[in-house]
């Protein structure tokens, strides 16, 4: 599995989306189910996931998929098909 698709599965996951959902344009303001508990959810799945640990800065400005795309990246995941 490219990490493109872990990506897209732990934003499945943490938002109870369904498995087909599209989320490449996912943002934080756009969907009900994102709230904050949900966001750290998330937080916990990309961490878990990539293995990294998300610093507060990033945890708070994770708003969109294509912004967890470049957060990922400062911490040397490259999210690629």
């Amino acid at each position: 599995m490219s990490t493109l698709q872990q990506l897209r599965e732990a934003f499945r996951t943490a938002l109870d989306l369904p498995a087909d959902a599209p989320v490449d344009d996912l943002q934080y303001q756009d969907n009900e189910k994102w709230d904050s508990l949900a966001h750290m959810s998330l937080i916990a799945a990309l961490e878990d996931e990539f293995g990294v640990m998300i610093d507060t800065d990033d945890v708070i400005n994770l708003s969109s998929f294509q912004e967890a795309i470049k957060i990922l990246g400062k911490y040397g995941v490259d999210i690629s098909e």
